[in-house]
């Protein structure tokens, strides 16, 4: 294990951020970590150690502050070998009643937060030929379900553009892997880190019950976040990781299963598909 490597974490001051942290810094790992409040981050994590750990209060959506985090993790550590895009939240609520403001606020922060922090970081790894980039997605992107269109869609985009940037890079020696969880104990259905609009509209029962089943299981859900930060930490030590991993029962039980019903439907409707083509 090459504890010499320098990661820098979004998203750091709860949940699965705030585990992978504490752990890095535990193996012995250099880390630049970000949280809208570097006080209460560092307060969080619990370590005071400048040589090891550099708390940085960063506006992800301010592509200056983003810039500027990445110069003081330049000046402190002299490289990034691993980026986590792991800043985001959820919204549940009918399309009907998300309001357009909410809409746009969830993709700033899930999918352009993402790819701004991306876009800085590369140059430093395309310099060193060397870097290794986790998105944070959800099995949401890939199997939705009632009341989750808005999220589903913030994480689908992250899939989609993590798989074309693997391409992109792939010749800098730059590796990519979108982390795609199923329920996890993180905080992740908590005020703080869900935007919740309870439906008035009459009917929408599938979005009602599905909201209610999730809400309801704050703080029982299965995924371990230590469990899961280990994973991260033995990913960025394998020459080839994964262009996806699903984490968690239910994220593979419901990946496989669509990959089922797509591919099924795919030849049931092959004589149609190619049929669009000119012959």
């Amino acid at each position: 294990m090459n504890t010499s490597k320098v990661w820098y974490v979004t998203g750091a001051s709860q949940g699965l951020g705030l585990s992978l942290v504490k752990k890095l810094l535990d193996k012995g790992y250099r880390v630049a970590a970000t949280s809208r409040n570097a006080a209460s981050l560092s307060q969080s994590v619990g370590l005071i150690d400048k040589d090891r750990f550099l708390p940085l209060a960063v506006d992800l959506n301010n592509p200056d502050c983003v810039d500027d985090s990445i110069k003081q993790t330049m000046a402190a550590f002299g490289r990034i070998d691993v980026l986590v895009n792991n800043a985001g939240y959820g919204m549940a609520g009918t399309v009907e009643e998300i309001s357009e403001h909410d809409v746009a606020n969830i993709f700033k922060v899930n999918v352009l937060a993402t790819i701004e922090v991306v876009k800085r970081v590369l140059p430093v790894m395309r310099r060193q030929k060397s870097g290794y980039i986790i998105n944070m997605g959800s099995v949401a992107g890939f199997v939705g379900a009632p009341g989750w269109a808005i999220y589903s869609a913030t994480k689908s985009a992250v899939a989609a553009f993590s798989e074309v940037l693997a391409l992109d890079v792939d010749e800098f020696n730059i590796r990519v892997t979108v982390v795609e969880p199923s329920g996890f104990r993180t905080g992740f259905l908590t005020k703080d880190s869900l935007a919740y609009t309870e439906s008035k509209i009459e009917g929408y029962q599938a979005v009602k019950d599905t909201q209610a089943r999730y809400l309801a299981a704050n703080g029982k859900q299965p995924g371990d976040p230590d469990k899961a930060s280990e994973i991260l930490i033995g990913l960025s030590e394998i020459d080839q990781p994964p262009l996806h991993l699903y984490l968690g029962q239910d994220a593979y039980n419901r990946a496989s299963e669509k990959l089922k019903v797509m591919t099924a439907e795919l030849e049931q409707w092959k004589a149609t598909t190619i049929s669009g083509d000119f012959k």
